[in-house]
């Protein structure tokens, strides 16, 4: 950042472990300045497992009411390792399996929790904690005297800040998308490394390292290409995500390396691949694969996977992993981008479904908050709206999502007129009441005079 020509404004947004940090940063000739710092000393990636970890209690206490495992010392700290399993999981695909044999015993018979948890569900589950990122972003742009408008960029920091919604929420605050060229589980790292170096005087400047001209990953489920390390990433770096299984006992995977831009892996460039095998029988989602990336300042990607039950491990080395000249590199982002539209469409059943999802989730929550304040007649069609929508999904009916998402609108438009009538004749009738009561106190004084 400092190699631009021009000052910038940076917000630096730090959501780690156990705390969050908004930074706001004005640099210009090299030199950084602070102008403003915030944050939330009790917010971080470990309250987001614990939404996932009292969504499991209650599941489970809804089928078995006898026993409440955040009681049960041992089974919590299985679903707290699952809770996060889970959490990580869902950054790179839209569901995940939680299966915990053997969780606990109840008079003797084991009793076992099999939960699948989508991202949407997950995502509406800590849907309060993400909203209280916000307001210490308010904050410190007030402190610093700045708008949203006012930042150049935004840095992401911390490996919480890899969860979709926190990108999502992040981008529509500040009005951009945030930088991809940091790795948020190194930047401090790398930061005071080179602050070290500049005061030991051993850094006279800051050196501008090269970067990946394409992003690098591999083939997921579907034929969806996942990717590990995004364009433009300053090299040397590295990056490691645990997926796991697709099939009940799968005695293998195959780690497919590609590099490009496209969201499918066929339309790629295939780079390498190579089969972990061994891997013990189990249901799909209980294995955990970690694949690692590791890419070298002189761009040799060292590419490894390992079978974290049983330490099992296979790698492949790639020299030269771009191997392509600068017009090829070119005509494979003009490719990704002549072909976004058409690359759409191969997410759209499972963006549709998570949508259909949402929207009954705040259906469901409008219902609870205002459905009181709502005649009979303007609230059964919401209700029929959503049952249709709760069917469609289940079914995933994509043309009947559609309908029923429309219905459901034009359901709450009624309701949104209805409610503010409502409340135009609230305000109304005090005014009412107050004209009543002076008059009928006039007739009174009338009446006293008279006698």
């Amino acid at each position: 950042l400092d190699k631009r020509d021009r000052d910038m404004k940076i917000a630096v947004f730090d959501l780690g472990g156990g705390t969050f940090d908004i930074s706001i940063l004005e640099l210009g000739d090299g030199v950084f300045e602070v102008k403003s710092t915030n944050g939330d000393t009790h917010l971080g990636g470990d309250d987001f497992d614990k939404v996932i970890i009292s969504w499991l209690a209650s599941e489970f206490k809804a089928e078995v009411p006898s026993m409440d495992l955040l009681k049960d010392p041992m089974a919590l700290q299985r679903l707290k390792e699952a809770a996060e399993k889970a959490k990580i999981e869902l950054s790179s695909s839209n569901e995940t399996e939680i299966n915990l044999p053997y969780i606990t015993a109840v008079d003797g018979v084991p009793k076992h929790l099999v939960k699948k948890l989508s991202r949407s569900k997950f995502e509406q589950l800590a849907d309060d904690l993400v909203k209280r990122t916000l307001k210490p972003c308010e904050a410190a742009l007030k402190d610093a005297g700045y708008t949203k408008n006012d930042i150049d960029e935004v840095i992401l920091v911390g490996g919480s800040t890899r969860i979709p919604k926190i990108q999502q929420v992040v981008e529509e605050f500040f009005g951009k998308k945030p930088s991809k060229g940091v790795n948020p589980d190194e930047v401090v790292a790398i930061g005071a490394s080179i602050q070290g170096g500049v005061l030991t005087g051993e850094v006279k400047d800051v050196l501008l390292l090269d970067v990946t001209p394409l992003s690098l990953g591999i083939e997921t489920l579907g034929g969806v290409f996942t990717k590990l390390i995004e364009s433009n990433t300053t090299i040397p770096s590295k990056k490691s995500e645990v997926f796991s299984t697709a099939a009940d006992n799968q005695p293998s995977v195959e780690i497919h390396i590609l590099q490009g831009e496209r969201s499918m892996a066929k339309d790629n460039r295939s780079i390498g691949r190579f089969v972990l095998d061994g891997i013990p029988p189990a249901r799909r989602g209980v294995p955990q694969i970690e694949v690692t990336f590791d890419i070298d300042a002189n761009g040799i990607l060292h590419v490894a996977a390992k079978d974290k039950g049983t330490g099992k491990e296979q790698s492949i080395r790639i020299e030269a992993s771009t191997g392509l000249s600068d017009d090829e590199i070119q005509k494979m982002r003009d490719e990704a981008k002549a072909n976004e539209e058409a690359d759409k469409v191969a997410r759209e059943k499972i963006d549709k479904l998570n949508r259909a999802d949402g929207l009954v989730f705040e259906t469901e929550k409008q219902l609870a908050e205002y459905g009181d304040k709502l005649s009979d007649g303007i609230k059964q069609p919401i209700q029929d709206a959503l049952n249709s929508l709760k069917e469609a999904h289940k079914n995933e009916d994509l043309a009947g999502i559609d309908t029923a998402m429309e219905q459901l609108n034009q359901a709450w438009q009624n309701a949104s007129q209805e409610m503010y009538a409502a409340q135009q004749s609230a305000e109304a009738e005090p005014n009412a009441a107050a004209d009543t009561e002076a008059s009928t106190d006039d007739v009174e004084f009338e009446e006293v005079d008279n006698k």
